[in-house]
């Protein structure tokens, strides 16, 4: 029977159930079967409807766990030390996910530690919070990481990370499809036959290569999937914000919002997660608005507070946050300062699949009627 007034409709399901049904029930049961018309308005809603909470994680308390972590277990015993973000709720710790089909952690590493070299199917891409000396190798590319630096280790690359010996203490927040990979039974690893790679080629080769937004004619075609930049660093991200801010208003849900593209093709960075920068200017109060796809914040500067689904949740420096699919979420930068947001997100396969929606207060309930 239909519970949702909107189910007493033609083209939905409300069939009344008689003993006769029951007992073909209970025969289709018996080979695998069942009656469609029992499930399809589950399964088939009127929206989404996420099974994730809006969660947040404060950085002074992960901070501090990560710390201790180092003094518990080396990361050669650990394959990777990371303190792993789960969202508050049963999804999110059956998944492994900090929302939808996203997996995060935190990772910390002191001078002269390596992560051992490997690969996997899930992409992952990270956001370095603090520390000095950091780098990655990523198919034999050596590229040196900064503070608030944004960094691909796409998909089948092999890739090993660590801290120079006479560099700083550093932690960054990682960020991996590896619930949609498990989702799709598609997740392949592998350890590389060294602890860490030898690099191929110059130090930075590919950000100083690409960086500059301009194709390079002496190189090679770039035939891969994901961006030949590899690194976006924070000045140059900084820079084109304000530069940006100067000659265009903020818009009303999000200010000022760059996209970490792939300067060959101007789409996203990567196939299955794409990631932004956004700048609050003083005083924002943004609109309230909701959209498919999950988003994962890590605040880059400033203070304010979200508004997601109703609740209202503070934030600081380095505080991370998330807003699950199609709930309704709004930000404020309470500072005196511009506010920063570096955000993660699965856009990219809500837009290979033709599924992703955006929609205002405004708008609400337009999509239901196209």
């Amino acid at each position: 029977m239909a519970t949702d007034p909107r189910d007493a409709q033609l083209g939905r399901s409300n069939v009344e159930d008689t003993p006769e049904l029951e007992a073909f029930y209970k025969e289709l049961a018996g080979v695998n079967s069942d009656a469609f018309w029992n499930r399809a308005n589950a399964i088939e809603p009127w929206e989404p409807e996420t099974r994730y909470r809006p969660t947040i994680w404060r950085y002074d308390q992960m901070r501090d766990l990560c710390i201790r972590a180092i003094d518990l277990v080396s990361p050669e015993k650990a394959g990777r030390r990371v303190i792993t973000l789960m969202n508050d709720s049963e999804a999110g710790r059956e998944n492994t996910a900090v929302c939808g089909w996203l997996f995060s952690g935190l990772q910390a590493m002191k001078p002269g530690e390596i992560t051992p070299a490997h690969r996997h199917t899930a992409s992952a891409h990270r956001f370095i919070m603090e520390g000095g000396g950091a780098y990655t190798v990523v198919d034999g590319h050596r590229i040196t990481l900064g503070k608030h630096d944004y960094v691909l280790t796409p998909n089948g690359c092999w890739h090993d990370h660590g801290v120079a010996a006479d560099g700083q203490l550093s932690i960054w927040q990682d960020g991996l499809d590896i619930p949609l990979m498990n989702v799709m039974e598609s997740n392949f690893y592998a350890v590389y036959d060294k602890p860490a790679q030898t690099a191929k080629y110059p130090e930075n080769d590919l950000p100083l290569s690409y960086g500059a937004g301009l194709k390079p004619e002496t190189r090679g075609e770039w035939d891969q999937g994901f961006s030949p930049v590899m690194v976006y660093r924070w000045d140059d991200v900084q820079d084109a914000l304000h530069k940006m801010a100067k000659v265009n208003d903020a818009c009303p849900h999000d200010g000022h919002m760059l996209r970490y593209s792939n300067p060959l093709t101007g789409g996203w960075a990567m196939k299955t997660m794409g990631a932004n920068m956004q700048m609050l200017p003083k005083g924002f109060t943004g609109k309230a608005h909701r959209h498919t796809g999950n988003v994962v914040y890590n605040v880059a500067g400033g203070s304010g507070y979200s508004v997601i689904g109703g609740e209202r949740f503070d934030w600081g420096e380095h505080d991370i946050f998330c807003v699950p699919s199609w709930m309704w979420h709004e930000h404020v930068n309470t500072g005196d300062e511009p506010a920063y947001l570096f955000s993660f997100n699965d856009f990219p396969v809500m837009e290979a699949f033709g599924t992703r929606i955006t929609e205002t207060k405004e708008e609400a309930g337009g999509y239901q009627q196209i």
